[in-house]
């Protein structure tokens, strides 16, 4: 280094010599850290626009079952068709989500939530103007199933973007868009009976065009997001084998395969059991919908304050108790208005509480695949029971034993949280 003299004999360090010193002990760029339990700035953003990518595609893959009984009366269906017709866009939009996560882990949700959103404009389309027969409604319905992928795109862009203190809720808000399907309740037969059969689909067209624009220009991807590596097949086989995923997919199989039952096949349920009206029990299953929503986020948060597997043990042995009340067939007034709003809150806050758990027992970098692999567990949670009714209900004229058979489920479930899932979160727990 050249250094000058001063008159007093001092050392004097010239300009460009400072600089030179002051730019090798501290870069220019270095970014700021974030402090521990905040998140980063462009948190809530991509919170708002993965929570509403979410709803709109869930309103697209939820069309087809409000008019459940239009399609039966207009294409004369069985009991068993019917339920197979709305059950179908709900087996593809699960088991699509095992790839669609596992592509989020790999490309991001700045490249998926447009491109599913936007590709899941052409089936809605051809279901509302093309569609005509019993075959060409599975077939627009499979495809419709796209939209039931984007939870695996939302859930990895959330988590990564919020500290493990606040994923709870977080997830427990972006679980909000299951409202989706509450306004496909609210809106799908009144628009088809005011305005035309089309216009339903032609609205959710162009909101999901309008929303696929929005998120190729303002998704992101949270800073320092490791792209997952390696053949989907090896990566989904090596996320299938982790015990989290299994013990995962069976409490997301009742939560939320619960509620997307209940929300596919209630108006069916209520035409077929209490001779409602078809636009009056679609307005009943939206109320069921919409308090599932709310208390989606609850449950979510309750999982940040008090330990997650006993919050589900609760949920579920309520779900059990509930089930069997509704199993009796009471009066619709008050009797079982009260239990199946009660199921709704239950299976709502559970489905909020299972994904307090993934950032306990999941890795990291696998986040998007494990959502994919419990995400499809849910949603097969929720095609079964529909065909099962069905062929009950074809069977014996009354659901009696479907909903014996769901309040044993949730007793078994309520036993394995409590048992196998306790033992895995609190061993996930110690190292930190």
């Amino acid at each position: 280094m050249q250094t000058m003299r001063s008159e007093r004999g001092r050392p004097v360090i010239r300009p460009d010599d400072a600089r030179a010193r002051t730019t090798s002990r501290v870069p220019r760029s270095a970014p700021a850290a974030t402090p521990p339990g905040t998140s980063p700035t462009g948190s809530t953003r991509n919170l708002v626009l993965g929570t509403v990518g979410f709803f709109v595609n869930f309103w697209a893959w939820a069309l087809i079952s409000p008019l459940g009984s239009a399609y039966r009366d207009r294409l004369d269906l069985t009991g068993f068709q019917q339920s197979a017709l709305v059950a179908v866009p709900v087996i593809v939009g699960s088991l699509g989500r095992i790839p669609v996560g596992a592509l989020t882990d790999r490309v991001g949700a700045r490249v998926m939530f447009p491109v599913v959103s936007i590709l899941t404009v052409l089936p809605v389309l051809y279901v509302g103007f093309v569609a005509e027969s019993f075959v060409a409604m599975i077939v627009g319905g499979f495809f419709l199933g796209l939209g039931g992928t984007a939870f695996a795109i939302g859930v990895p862009l959330v988590n990564a973007w919020y500290p493990p203190a606040r994923r709870g809720t977080a997830l427990g808000i972006f679980g909000i868009g299951m409202g989706g399907t509450a306004v496909s309740s609210f809106t799908t037969v009144r628009l088809s009976n005011a305005v035309g059969p089309e216009a339903p689909f032609l609205i959710v067209a162009g909101v999901l065009t309008v929303y696929a624009v929005v998120a190729a220009l303002l998704v992101r991807d949270a800073p320092g997001r490791t792209a997952a590596r390696g053949s989907f097949l090896a990566r989904t086989w090596a996320t299938a084998k982790l015990p989290a995923t299994g013990q995962l997919s069976v409490l997301y199989a009742l939560g939320f395969g619960g509620f997307v039952a209940f929300s596919v096949y209630l108006p069916t349920y209520l035409v077929n059991a209490y001779g409602l009206e078809q636009e009056d029990a679609a307005l009943r299953t939206a109320g069921f919908v919409v308090l599932a929503v709310a208390m989606r986020p609850v449950g979510g948060a309750l999982t940040d304050r008090y330990d997650a597997t006993r919050v589900l043990v609760v949920c579920f042995l309520g779900v059990a108790v509930l089930a069997a009340v509704a199993a009796v067939e009471l009066p619709l007034v008050p009797v079982a208005t009260i239990a199946f709003l009660g199921l709704a809150a239950l299976l709502g806050a559970s489905s909020g509480a299972v994904f307090g758990l993934v950032a306990l027992l999941a890795p990291a970098e696998k986040v998007g695949a494990v959502t994919g692999l419990v995400g499809a567990a849910g949603g097969l949670g929720g095609f079964v029971p529909p065909l099962v009714m069905g062929a009950v209900y074809d069977r014996t004229g009354d659901y009696t034993i479907g909903l014996g058979l769901l309040a044993v489920v949730g007793l078994l479930t309520a036993w394995f949280t409590r048992g196998p899932v306790r033992r895995s979160a609190r061993a996930g727990r110690a190292p930190a």
